[in-house]
This record gives structure tokens, sequence and C-alpha cells, in this order.
């Protein structure tokens, strides 16, 4: 007795079709599942069998075999414990429907039979959309989720028994719908605002610089200056997610298994601050079943790194693959994978081991010697520094400030002048396969950066006198592009040039 069920397996942030065939003979009770399952999918026997008892349904002891085509890519994870009961039952006869192969299953079975919530639900949505399928049998708790696919029936089912009822015509379950538009319009929950934080006002600048290009970012300053704090606002006033991005970031999360205590789709850009302990292979995803890493959930967001110095050389170093390809690839014997990784950069630390090295608060006083001090800031190589544009001063919060009102801009009206420049950029690169200032290469730098006598004496004169390293040159071109678009100027003038040096004075100061 045979009988099939079709439902998917997630690869990378894609879902590959399944088809689950069963295969009922009499004998010596003995089930087997080949194809490549992983240790949870190879545990399901029990779940199942146990499902499929305690849902009413009879199950002998006879010889059961569970394949799942195509044997050759691996399987992990529990989605497949729903389509693999159907299976089983159809083989037994003990479904009569001709529906089976028109819906992909997917779902977690208590040995009670109901189901329970999986991840991956948003990639294999759009799989079951794209190969035609009339619809998509999934937990409740997963239904929002898989609603944002236009085009798919989306069937929320509480338990084996109710599958088993609809598919025979017993019951009707209406599709989910959900209304995207509302969606988007809902508010972050966060209360974070640019306006709450007290001074600060050119650090405030250089993040909406930073924020407005794409620029990624390094933030020295003494402990308590508002590093942390600062950063934590930045997807405050980046521009708003548009559809795709919120797909493809809900794609990231959901494979991780991060969007269960969220509805629907991600609609805030993701803001990531991994501890400096995390492993490279945290960081950069990976294992023995890959799945994105840190620098992923990052996706179209922030990864901030406080205490940059802190995290382990091999570490900050595998962040340079992904900064310069906004891709991370994961190699194995059978496989190769793609997790995007498309972030800003934001990290911080402090000037020295103590922290206070050239602070003005008043008593502290640095007591690193230079020889700790340049093997604290050694940590950081020249190759990942050449990543980040902006290298920026945060000095300690002064009483006069801490003690007074809130001043400034909320992060709304910030956030609206970013969308604006990011726009002009649009425009600029619509042929050029790039979506911010920071990406461009040299040729595009000479192309959209293009200086006047007048800024071209400046810069040659900052370069002089301050001692910048030759890495800083294109750095403070693109910035200077990025604050004139602010200002939605045409040509870079010399005030540009000039507030984009100041971005990157501690080049010399702290790094030669």
């Amino acid at each position: 007795m045979y009988g099939k069920t079709y439902s998917y397996a997630i690869q990378g942030i894609d879902a590959e079709k399944i088809t689950v065939e069963a295969d009922v003979k009499g004998g010596i009770y003995k089930f087997f599942i080949v194809g490549l399952p992983s240790n949870s999918v190879k545990e399901s026997r029990n779940r199942v069998s146990a499902a499929i008892k305690n849902s009413g349904f009879r199950f002998a002891n006879h010889l059961y075999t569970v394949n799942l085509a195509p044997a050759d890519i691996k399987k992990d994870g529990v989605a497949l414990d729903v389509p693999t009961a159907l299976a089983l039952l159809a083989a037994l006869n003990q479904i009569k429907s001709n529906k089976l192969e028109k819906y992909a299953f997917i779902g977690e079975l208590s040995l009670d039979g109901t189901l329970r919530p999986v991840r991956g639900v948003l990639p294999i949505a759009i799989a079951a959309w794209k190969d035609g399928l009339e619809g998509l049998i999934l937990p409740p708790e997963n239904a929002e989720e898989a609603a944002v696919i236009d085009g798919l029936n989306v069937f929320p089912v509480n338990s084996l028994n109710e599958i088993v009822n609809f598919l025979e015509g017993k019951i009707n379950i209406e599709p989910f719908k959900v209304n995207k538009e509302k969606l988007f319009t809902r508010l972050d929950n966060n209360q974070l605002d640019m306006f709450d934080v007290k001074g600060q006002f050119h650090v405030k600048r250089a993040l909406e610089v930073a924020a407005a290009g794409g620029h990624n970012l390094l933030m020295i300053g003494p402990p308590g200056s508002g590093k942390t704090m600062l950063a934590r606002r930045i997807p405050t006033i980046l521009p708003n997610l548009a559809l795709e991005e919120a797909l493809e970031t809900t794609k990231i999360h959901s494979v991780a298994g991060l969007t269960s205590d969220k509805k629907g789709i991600i609609t805030c850009r993701p803001f990531r601050s991994p501890h400096h302990t995390i492993s490279d292979v945290a960081l950069i995803g990976g294992g023995s079943y890959p799945k994105p890493g840190e620098v992923s959930l990052s996706h179209n967001g922030v990864l901030f790194l406080d205490e940059l110095p802190e995290f382990k050389k091999s570490v900050l170093e595998v962040l340079r693959q992904p900064l310069e390809d906004e891709v991370v690839t994961i190699s194995r014997a059978t496989q190769s994978l793609e997790f995007p990784a498309k972030f800003m950069l934001v990290a911080s630390m402090n000037p020295c081991p103590c922290g206070y090295f050239g602070s003005n608060v008043k008593g502290h006083q640095c007591t690193c010697s230079i020889t700790n001090i340049q093997r604290y800031r050694s940590r950081i190589s020249g190759p990942l520094l050449d990543r980040i544009d902006i290298h920026l001063e945060v000095p300690a919060v002064k009483y006069e400030e801490l003690s007074s009102m809130p001043t400034g801009e909320k992060s709304e009206n910030i956030r609206d002048r970013i969308n604006e420049a990011r726009q002009i950029q649009t425009n600029r690169f619509s042929n050029e396969n790039i979506y911010s200032n920071s990406q461009m290469n040299p040729k595009q730098i000479r192309k959209y950066c293009q200086l006047d006598a007048e800024s071209k004496s400046i810069l040659k004169l900052a370069m002089d006198k301050l001692g910048l390293s030759a890495r800083a040159y294109d750095r403070i071109l693109k910035v200077s592009r990025t604050i004139a678009d602010l200002e939605n100027t045409k040509d870079i003038q010399v005030s540009h040039i000039s507030e984009a040096v100041q971005y990157r004075s501690l080049d010399k100061k702290f790094w030669e």
C-alpha cells in the first residue's frame, strides 16, 4: 500500500519541494525513514506513530517505509511530521480523498495529534505559490506569516483530525487573509528616539550622514559617553523597509526561528548586537545544516559590535567578505549556500584598555602604557578599517547637558531628510547596480565625486597637515557626496569636504 504527500525543506533561505512517499507492508513492526533525514526527522517516527494512534486512527504492526525525495537533499527540522503522517494514513487507506496531492503540508505533531508551529514558513509559502499548488496547510501560529504571499491559499488547522476532515470535505476552512497595508502601518513598539539623546549634536549629525549614505561607522570614546545609546537609535532614522526588503528580511529570520513572537512580516529594520564572545560560525553562519548568522540576521538593518577590540581576531576577519560582497557563501562537500548580508556596520570602542586616554572626564586619568594602547588598537586590522568610512570621536557628556531637558530633532524628522537623500542616490545609481554612496568603486567615485580647484586644495591640505592615510582619501570623497545629497546639492562643495575630513581625523591620531 502506497501514499504520497508534498512538503518543503529549507535550503539556505529558500525552500525545496519534497515528495513524502509512504509504503506499508505486513510483517513485524519496523519504521524506516530514508532520504538523508537529520536526527530530528528520524525522531519523527515516534511522534508520528503516537499522533496517529491518539487521533483515533489505526496504526497496526506493519513494516513502514517513508522516503523523502529527492534523496540527495538533506532534510532537517520538524516540519515534515504532518506530511509524513498523512502519507502513512493514505497508505493505510484511512483517508478517503483525492486532494492530498493538491496541497503542501507542514507542521510539527504533538503526541496527541495537535499541530505546533515550525520555522521557515515564509520561504515555504513562496515556493508553494511558485509551484502552483492549491494551498498550504499549516499550524494556526504560522498562518499570518504565510498569508502575506498573494495568490496562495493558506489554511490554518489545529490537529491531524482536522486536516483529514478538511480533505474529506466534512468541514470547511476559509483561507486565512492578512492586510499587508495594515501590517506596514504598525508602529515600532520600542520608544527609542534620537530626541532623547542629550548633547552630542555633532555625533548625531555624523549618524545622519552615515545612515543617508549607508556608511559603516566606528565610534571611539570613554565609557558612559553614550555610544551604545546612540547606536541603538540608528534604526529609527534609517529609511522605511520596502515590501521586497521586508519579505527578504522575514525569510532570514523565519529560517532562523526568530519570527514566533512577531505578527506576519518584519516591518522594522533589524538591529543585532552580538556579545564579544561570539564565535565566527555564530557571526557568519554555518553549522552541519547551515543556518544564517548575525551578519545575515542584520540584513537590511544594523549590525552593532560593542567593544570592537574585545572580539576575537578570527571573528572580525570573517566580516571582510560580507562587507565587500553583501552575501555570505557557506560551502559544504555536497552543497554551497548563500545568505544575504547587506547591513550597516556600527562599532564602538574605548580609546585604550582603561577607556580614558585623551578624555576630559575629571577624576579619570589614563593608566595604560603606550605598549598596551598600541596592542589594544592593533586588534583591529587595517583591511577591516578600510571598510569603515567614518571614524567618530564621542566625548563624555557634560553635566550641564545631562541635567538639561532633551533638545534636538526627533528621529522622524531626521528620517525624512535621509529618505530624500536615498532617493537622490537611487536615481543616480539606477544603472549602476548599487544603491548607496558607500558602495561606489573607484571608477564611480571619479565619475560622481568630482571636485573643483578649491575643494581639491582643501582636501590636499587636510591630507598633508593631518597626516591622513591613503585609505582616507576615497572615504572622504564618498562621505562628501552623501553630505551634498543631504543638502540636495549637485556638486561637492568646500563645506562638504571640510565636514567629511572631520569624520576621518582619527585616521592618523588613532591608527597610524
